[in-house]
């Protein structure tokens, strides 16, 4: 039975429509600077009604950021992160879940506990990759002597070198591994019945068959809404690019917009800023739109 209590429904609708006010008053004051000129957007009061120069901002905005390059670039890091996170995820859940093996327990909790490390923490060692991922190598052979021993009986000099800097594999691969993911392929792929893999098992399906034929049609809806959370993630990614590519034209949208902030001897045209943010805001929202309704199936579907 269902109790009627008016007062806690008018309560949490305030407190929904306070929420829903302190997030687009944001908003609605970027689109109404970037609808401005220089001296509107400039005036004391705040003008809080549109104005008639958005084309005209907008346009100055796309060619003054060269968004058309930088859009490019940000659209195949957020593909290629979504991607790798989705089929690491995947993968890694499965490797828990459906094989049997001692220290399955152990490896996901360890991938569980990196949730509390953000990139933000580990971005000198990062960082370190980056600039020469096989730099490790370099350093086992050193310590063991095999770099001098190869070198004494061939006269090759052993020196390993993988730079990722000012490259799409180093603005991607440090970000494709996620706990988030693994943890809901695992909490998903543990629902699936026990009958099930026994019946495919009795049919000859191996693993990975099993995997593509069973898990990945079952998973479409935890696909789409992780493929959602992962491609907002990686398109608002700001301190790796911005650490990772020296050369500017590699910059992501977001270091882009970073780069149009009026310096302290510039001219604060903040309604062109305004507007180049619209333009970066848009296909993230644009994903979220189109995705919302598998998004949400994904998160709070209990049948499977």
């Amino acid at each position: 039975m269902i109790e009627r209590r008016p007062f806690l429904n008018l309560a949490t609708h305030a407190i929904l429509l306070a929420g829903v006010v302190c997030l687009m008053v944001p908003l609605w004051l970027a689109f109404v600077a970037a609808t401005q000129d220089l001296a509107g957007v400039n005036s004391t009061p705040i003008n809080w009604l549109p104005g008639s120069h958005l084309l005209e901002n907008v346009a100055t905005a796309w060619a003054r950021g060269e968004f058309g390059a930088r859009m490019a670039t940000s659209l195949i890091v957020a593909i290629g992160v979504m991607v790798g996170k989705i089929v690491v995820a995947m993968l890694a859940a499965f490797a828990i879940v459906f094989f049997d093996w001692r220290a399955k327990t152990v490896v996901f909790w360890i991938i569980f506990v990196t949730l509390m490390l953000p990139l933000e923490v580990r971005i000198v060692p990062t960082y370190a990759v980056a600039a020469n991922a096989l730099r490790p190598f370099q350093v086992i052979l050193d310590i063991t002597g095999l770099s001098t021993l190869i070198n004494m009986a061939t006269g090759v000099t052993v020196s390993l070198d993988w730079r990722m800097l000012n490259s799409y594999t180093g603005l991607i691969l440090p970000l494709v591994a996620t706990a988030t993911g693994t943890f809901l392929y695992r909490q998903f792929f543990m629902t699936i019945p026990e009958e099930l893999v026994e019946a495919a098992r009795m049919d000859g399906a191996g693993p990975i068959r099993f995997l593509r034929d069973v898990l990945i049609p079952l998973s479409r809806t935890n696909i789409a809404a992780l493929a959602t959370i992962m491609f907002v993630y990686a398109w608002n990614q700001y301190l790796w690019p911005l650490l990772v590519t020296t050369d500017p034209s590699r910059a992501t949208v977001m270091v882009q917009l970073s780069r149009m902030v009026p310096r302290a001897d510039g001219v604060p045209d903040w309604n062109v800023l305004m507007a180049a943010a619209l333009i970066v805001m848009l296909p993230p929202l644009v994903v979220v739109m189109l995705m919302q309704r598998w998004f949400v199936r994904g998160l709070v579907a209990t049948e499977k």
